[in-house]
Formats: C-alpha cells, sequence, structure tokens
C-alpha cells in the first residue's frame, strides 16, 4: 500500500511540475525574447512556480539567511547539488534574477529544456569553443548586475560524501571578475527524490545562505585557496 502511495504521489509531482511549467511558460520566455534587460520578468514567474509546486506538492523550503543578500549587489552564488528539487528551492531563496550555469543535457528534459535554453547559460564541456562562448556571455552577464549561480560539484552528488569534489570555474570567474561568492547550502532534496529513482516523496528541504565572500584583492593564483574556503564553510553548514 505504502509503494502504491509513494507511486501515485510521484505521478501527482510531475503532473504539477508539467502542468504549471507549461501554464507560466509564457511569462517565463517572452521576456527573455526583448533581452537580458527583461529578465526580472521571467525570474518572477519562475518564483511564482517555485511556490506553486512547494504548495501543492507538500514540499515547504525552510529559508534561513536570507537577510544576507545585499540588495543590488551581484554575486556568484555556489551551492551543492542532490536533486532536482533543489532549482526551485533556489528560485525562492534569491530574491532578484540570476542565471545558472547548466550542462546541455537538460535541455534534453521536455519544457524545462525550453525554459534552460534561455533562461540559463548553456555549457558544452566537452567543446573548447562552446566553453569560451559561454563563460564570455557568462561575464557579459555579470555586468548587467545580474547574479550567476554555478554548482561547483559540477553535478548532482550520487555518492555518500557530504559533497563532490569541486571544480575551479566559479572561483576563477569570481576573481576575474572581481564579485563576492555568496554560499549557500540545501539539505533535504537527495533523500526525497534519490538519484537514479523515479521515486519522490514529501518533506521538508532546507536551504541555508552563509555569509559572503568577498574577492577584492584576490588573484588568480589564490583560486584554489578560495575555493578550499568557501567549501570548508559548506561543509560546516551541512554537519551543523
Amino acid at each position: 500500500m505504502r509503494y502504491i502511495l509513494i507511486k501515485l504521489y510521484t505521478i501527482w509531482v510531475l503532473f504539477v511540475f508539467t502542468f504549471f511549467m507549461i501554464l507560466y511558460l509564457p511569462g517565463i520566455l517572452i521576456p527573455f525574447f526583448f533581452g537580458d534587460r527583461f529578465g526580472w520578468i521571467s525570474y518572477k514567474f519562475l518564483m511564482l512556480w517555485s511556490w506553486t509546486f512547494s504548495k501543492l506538492n507538500f514540499i515547504p523550503y525552510r529559508i534561513e539567511g536570507r537577510e544576507k543578500i545585499r540588495k543590488g549587489q551581484s554575486y556568484i552564488y555556489v551551492s551543492n547539488h542532490t536533486s532536482y528539487l533543489d532549482i526551485p528551492g533556489v528560485c525562492l531563496t534569491v530574491p532578484t534574477q540570476i542565471r545558472p550555469l547548466a550542462k546541455k543535457e537538460l535541455l534534453r528534459i521536455p519544457i524545462f529544456g525550453w525554459i534552460a535554453s534561455h533562461a540559463a547559460i548553456i555549457v558544452d564541456r566537452s567543446s573548447n569553443e562552446s566553453r569560451k562562448k559561454s563563460m564570455d556571455h557568462l561575464k557579459a552577464i555579470l555586468k548587467q548586475g545580474i547574479s550567476i549561480l554555478i554548482f561547483p560539484e559540477g553535478t548532482q552528488n550520487r555518492s555518500n560524501d557530504l559533497m563532490l569534489p569541486f571544480y575551479d570555474g566559479a572561483f576563477r570567474i569570481a576573481v576575474e571578475t572581481q564579485q563576492p561568492v555568496l554560499p549557500m547550502v540545501i539539505m533535504g532534496a537527495g533523500k526525497l527524490m534519490p538519484p537514479k529513482k523515479m521515486v519522490i516523496r514529501p518533506g521538508t528541504i532546507r536551504i541555508k545562505v552563509l555569509d559572503e565572500v568577498p574577492t577584492a584583492g584576490i588573484t588568480l593564483s589564490e583560486v584554489g585557496a578560495l575555493k578550499e574556503r568557501v567549501r570548508g564553510m559548506m561543509e560546516k553548514a551541512l554537519v551543523s
């Protein structure tokens, strides 16, 4: 009986995900056709979709430290990544529009892939040319005062470790642009939607915004130290 209920709930979650994504799709996509400066309208619709997803699926996001996000400041947001349930939580946490750095595989997901192609910065890691274009686009976005979201693990963590090893990319970009890094940690999402299993359960997901890490004066030779400092902060928050 419990197995049947979980399967029915999973079907319901997928229905809510798809139905409301389609319903809000015009509001999400159309503003991007007029340029990045209208992306804030799209982001409001993404926040509305995230709120709807959370409420109708009984998956509340408990957010701590949101007051640490300074108005008018663009950041390089970095977060751990354990589940697709992370995304609505990030949208509900960050009060201003952001552009996530996403891998091209996301484009294969129906509907969500259309949105990702406009709302995210897509990178093909197998192509040096694609990576360079993505980085140039990313830096141009930052110059407009729009924040960037990067999962420094590079993919969802399917291991038993707290986090996978971090790539340098997020921290190199932060140093090159002299933008502060703002770490956050997401707890509980992986248990509600285990990797490699088409099963979703209701429950609470915690998101904790940590202290920002300034990069002013830091050089490229110190990227490794910056990465380890941020990782240490995130590890400490995950076990607290």
